[in-house]
């Protein structure tokens, strides 16, 4: 069949629908998954589920009918947000799992991640699932579809491991959760009245063209209507959620953004403390310094690695890390859960913390060292030319600084650093740069920026 190998990203299978997703690529799809499941002689059932995109259920019912058209069992979760899919995987007797989503990106893109046992599926293996889907020879048999609920399991699940939320005196924590209309929306109000939160939702009505703003935590406008319901409701602190709710925003009680590598200097300081010095925190290359020094302090092992949720996961198992992080939001945790990103979990997990301190989050952070950072940045490009762009910067950089380059290039200038690498999921170079003062932060900004506007990059 035609398809298009561009689709068949580092991490996820991901592109724009009826261009280069159709539903003949979802049908693709399934037959070749089940394929590779028979090269590799594993046999069993696969969870299937789908965030809320209007897409989603044309492709997941060609996806399924790939599947068990070559005799694949599929148990089928139902709309739910990305993590729940992971959830199944480790309460429903399956080999693998197919989440149907187009993550943070735009409503007119859709895309699958995949996974083998529990593991994510990326990388060659993906290569390699394209090469069989192009093939052609796929099994042959007769699976069936069994549809199962989870997000009320999964409800029960959170609130048995984190226990019900409330300060030391008994009332209640004040919380504003912004949905952005995502497939969190089917999961988070119950979960929080559950937790015995006192939750204030914003956009908690499910629907997957995101009418209000788009469900983006790293970008700073989509946060605004999360920190004007914190500032007006006088709540403590705001959470918000990516489209699948994987990856979690966070708003301190005066209205400040705390980005995801300030969010994990809390998860890294709660379970260092609670479980032993000594351990690997893992975090990917947009994070602060200030991450790095405050995993330190706490007698953690600060490791910088690739961004992607396939490959910090990989390299929590190799290293048995009972946490990792990524500047957008992505937290996992093998210490009390079950290795994977979930950003509901996050967000509970971070309350039992504030609970527990009798702190607001601006008081936990208030001793770490200021930074003047920029947030992510998202310099358009194509998909050919950003990966050329990124070949040459490594060797341009090197000649001059000290060069951190496991994904795209980190230039250190000993007083800061900036940072450009190419991303895995969009057609565009991420950039962001960090500085003790703003005028420092101008100048490491020229020079990593005069670099690209030098290839012809428009800025």
């Amino acid at each position: 069949m035609s398809i298009s190998r561009t689709i068949f990203r580092q991490y996820d299978v991901r592109g724009i629908v009826g261009t280069d997703l159709t539903t003949e690529v979802a049908y693709g799809l399934g037959r070749g998954y089940a394929a590779l499941l028979a090269e590799r002689g594993i046999v069993g059932a696969v969870a299937v589920g789908r965030d809320n995109r209007p897409s989603g259920t044309a492709l997941r019912d060609a996806l399924v009918r790939g599947l068990t058209e070559c005799g694949v069992s599929v148990v089928d979760v139902g709309v739910v947000p990305t993590p729940l899919l992971y959830w199944a995987l480790h309460h429903e007797p399956v080999v693998g799992g197919i989440q149907i989503t187009g993550s943070h990106n735009p409503p007119e893109y859709n895309g699958f991640k995949l996974c083998l046992g529990t593991a994510s599926l990326h990388g060659a293996d993906l290569q390699a699932l394209y090469e069989l889907i192009v093939g052609g020879r796929f099994p042959v048999g007769e699976g069936r579809v069994r549809h199962v609920e989870v997000i009320d399991r999964y409800v029960q699940d959170i609130v048995a491991k984190v226990g019900r939320l409330t300060h030391r005196d008994g009332t209640p924590l004040k919380v504003v959760y912004d949905c952005g209309n995502g497939a969190g929306a089917l999961v988070a109000p119950q979960l929080f009245a559950a937790l015995g939160v006192d939750g204030i939702g914003l956009f908690t009505e499910s629907d997957g063209r995101f009418p209000n703003h788009h469900p983006d935590p790293t970008v700073p406008e989509n946060l605004e209507d999360c920190i004007a319901a914190v500032r007006e409701s006088g709540a403590e602190i705001g959470v918000a959620f990516d489209g699948d709710a994987d990856r979690i925003g966070v708003v301190d009680a005066r209205g400040r953004i705390i980005w995801g590598d300030h969010i994990l200097i809390l998860y890294a300081r709660d379970v260092l403390a609670r479980t032993g010095r000594g351990q690997p925190i893992i975090f990917d290359v947009k994070c602060s310094q200030a991450l790095t020094d405050g995993i330190e302090k706490a007698g953690g092992t600060a490791v910088m690695w690739k961004t992607g949720h396939s490959l910090i996961k990989d390299k929590m198992k190799e290293m048995q890390a009972p946490i990792a992080g990524e500047m957008s939001g992505h937290m996992f945790f093998t210490e009390g859960f079950y290795g994977h990103d979930d950003a509901l979990y996050a967000a509970a997990r971070l309350l039992r913390i504030i609970a527990d301190s009798g702190k607001r989050i601006d008081e936990l952070l208030a001793d770490v060292p200021p930074f003047v950072s920029t947030p992510e940045l998202r310099i358009d490009t194509d998909e050919a030319t950003k990966f050329a762009i990124m070949s040459r910067a490594v060797p341009y950089f090197k000649a001059t600084h000290d060069v951190i380059d496991v994904d795209g290039v980190r230039v250190l200038f000993g007083d800061g650093w900036g940072l450009l690498r190419a991303s895995n999921t969009q057609p565009v170079i991420v950039a962001r740069y960090e500085a003790r003062t703003p005028e420092r932060l101008d100048e490491i900004r020229g020079v990593m920026e005069g670099f690209l506007r030098a290839q012809g990059v428009p800025l």
